[in-house]
């Protein structure tokens, strides 16, 4: 394994952050979304609004080889006590398959808004659906079709807090 620090989200981290977002976006989900609609999408990823959303956010940041390898964030589910929701999972791509994924969800996992939550949804990519399926995460009611925003709800209700 290699060496991977966790941090929190600084502001100075916003423009690496977003760059790898955009290379992860345009390598790896680009499979399954038009170039098109990739770019639209971009367009909204930022440094002002990933640094707004670390502001609401436990907002994690991976590093390995010192640069960003990885990030991920958990916040409530529209201001929810008792719902959270994963956010900004991604991995660089020349990263991606070496355990870095794993490493986001268990650090997400172990944060306290995943702890006090009954259910955990995820606003996921078509990409990541198989990677969530394998730690639990079914797709809502059962539809695994994008909605408009091209994204796939998911979502994990947690035993014990049901």
């Amino acid at each position: 394994y290699m060496k991977v620090d966790i941090d929190g989200f600084k502001n100075e981290d916003a423009k690496e952050i977003v760059a790898l977002i955009h290379r992860a976006m345009f390598e790896t989900n680009i499979t399954d979304y038009s170039k098109e609609d990739l770019i639209e999408d971009a367009k909204v990823i930022t440094e002002v609004s990933v640094t707004e959303r670390a502001s609401w956010t436990h907002f994690y940041v991976f590093r390995a080889d010192d640069k960003i390898v990885g990030t991920g964030a958990i916040g409530p589910y529209w201001g929810s006590e008792i719902e959270s929701s994963f956010f900004t999972i991604f991995v660089l791509p020349e990263y991606q398959g070496q355990g870095i994924g794993h490493l986001i969800i268990h650090t997400l996992e172990s944060d306290e808004y995943y702890k006090r939550a009954h259910r955990i949804e995820i606003p996921a990519s078509i990409t990541a659906v198989s990677f969530y399926e394998r730690y639990g995460y079914v797709c809502k009611c059962d539809n695994k079709q994008p909605d408009d925003e091209g994204i796939v709800r998911m979502e994990k209700y947690r035993s014990g807090n049901v």
